[in-house]
């Protein structure tokens, strides 16, 4: 298995545990404010990791700092984007248009890094789109209040994605440093936010105390750390057509456990994501070349 398939099957994880967290946050905002609930699930993945991994992390350089710093702010717009989506738009709906970051990671790359786009990626984006389309538009094309956030999210995360790319090909940053401090920079500037905006509150349920861990640990905490080592092996372009899958996670829970239904043609939308993704990684210049060998014989 190559270091890259091991990436992807790493990356594939995360984004399961992203399709999860819409629901997570539906059920946590009963409870408290967005930036009272990212600062929460933030800084709480950040406290884990010391405690887990304080004589790893504890020798940091100034570099890794800076780039940290740059993810965190971008970060808060990403989930100022998704946790607002999730307060204006259906759990469907706000997975699905954060995942408009398949699209617009390889397009930020193309104008801005001048990345050449294969003609496969350019096939998989297409499918990614078409696929995203069949899930999100309606008869009337209107966008609610939390699609627009939700598609604030999806343009920052794309631009997060391109930034971790360049990151971590630098001889001197540290990719688990980075994944690791970049939770602490975007907690703090979260906990700005709710003392100045809201009035931050202590969970006292079960429930939500148990929807915040898991949002801390699995959907935050692990998720970012694993990205940023994950892409030293991969491009943000692949990293982002590996994401499609995350609004098709995000659909599967709502459906279940939030008794959301949607159209017929936003399931086949979902299959067209998933075939995306296999197109992404199926090599077919060695599956046809190693069946021609064998007709060869």
């Amino acid at each position: 298995m190559t270091q890259q398939l091991k990436a992807d099957g790493m990356l594939v994880l995360v984004t399961l545990f992203w399709g999860i967290s819409y629901l997570l946050i539906d059920i946590s905002l009963v409870a408290m404010e967005p930036f009272t609930l990212n600062a929460y699930r933030f800084l709480f993945a950040f406290f884990i990791v010391v405690i887990f991994a304080f004589k790893k992390i504890k020798n940091v350089n100034k570099t890794t700092l800076k780039y940290s710093a740059i993810l965190g702010f971008i970060l808060v717009f990403v989930y100022i984007g998704a946790t607002f989506a999730v307060v204006y738009t259906s759990l469907s709906n706000a997975g699905f248009i954060c995942a408009l970051t398949v699209v617009l990671t390889p397009l930020f790359g193309f104008l801005f890094l001048h990345q050449k786009a294969s003609k496969k990626l350019i096939l998989v984006v297409f499918m990614a789109v078409v696929g995203i389309a069949l899930l999100t538009l309606t008869e009337t094309l209107k966008p609610k209040l939390g699609d627009i956030f939700a598609l604030l999210s999806a343009v920052a995360y794309a631009i997060d994605l391109l930034i971790t790319e360049q990151a971590v090909k630098k001889e001197e940053v540290d990719a688990f440093h980075l994944g690791v401090y970049q939770l602490a920079f975007t907690g703090i500037f979260m906990l700005i936010l709710s003392l100045a905006l809201e009035q931050p509150v202590i969970p006292s349920s079960p429930k939500i105390i148990l929807s915040v861990f898991i949002l801390s640990i699995f959907c935050t905490g692990m998720a970012f750390i694993v990205q940023a080592m994950a892409q030293q092996y991969t491009s943000a372009s692949h990293v982002g057509v590996i994401f499609s899958l995350e609004p098709v996670f995000a659909g599967v829970v709502a459906y279940f456990f939030a008794g959301e239904v949607l159209m017929p043609q936003a399931y086949f939308g979902a299959v067209l994501m998933v075939c995306s993704l296999f197109v992404m990684e199926i090599d077919f210049n060695k599956l046809f070349g190693k069946k021609q060998e064998l007709e060869e014989v």
